[in-house]
């Protein structure tokens, strides 16, 4: 398995602030910036573990939002290679919000790519079906 994510931190913006973003959404084991032009940093933050997805999959649960978030997984998934975009303004007050283009998010997304053998096991484990807002099951994470 493999996880990365990466978002812009823009000149207005505080790198602190960006970093709790995305530790709000994601463990990643390594994590570095980059200045790719003058003022414009990347934060690229990767892990090899599925336990880096843990808050996602809480707060998927806390939220509320597994249908949604499912539907969007499955449509984002291909060939065992998954990207998300998620609001940087909403991840930094802990909530989950999608994003569908980097442009939905005032300051730019957080994309999170995750490269698994198992693509559909984890959206289970991450998502799983609903009946009438209750999952369906619940899955210990993947192993891969």
């Amino acid at each position: 398995m493999y996880v990365r994510v990466e978002t812009e931190v823009r000149p207005t913006e505080s790198e602190e602030r960006v970093l709790r973003a995305i530790k709000n959404l994601v463990e990643v084991e390594n994590i570095r910036i980059i200045e790719v032009r003058k003022g414009y940093k990347l934060v690229i933050g990767e892990s090899s573990s599925i336990h880096s997805l843990r808050k996602i999959h809480d707060l998927l649960r806390r939220q509320r939002i597994l249908d949604t978030a499912r539907n969007i997984m499955m449509r984002k998934a291909r060939e065992g290679v998954m990207t998300l975009k998620f609001n940087k303004q909403a991840a930094f007050q802990g909530i989950i919000a999608f994003a569908e283009e980097d442009l939905e998010s005032p300051l730019g997304a957080i994309t999170l790519t995750v490269v698994s053998d198992n693509i559909e096991d984890l959206i289970d484990w991450l998502a799983p079906r609903t009946s009438r807002g209750k999952p369906l099951w619940e899955r210990s994470p993947p192993t891969t």
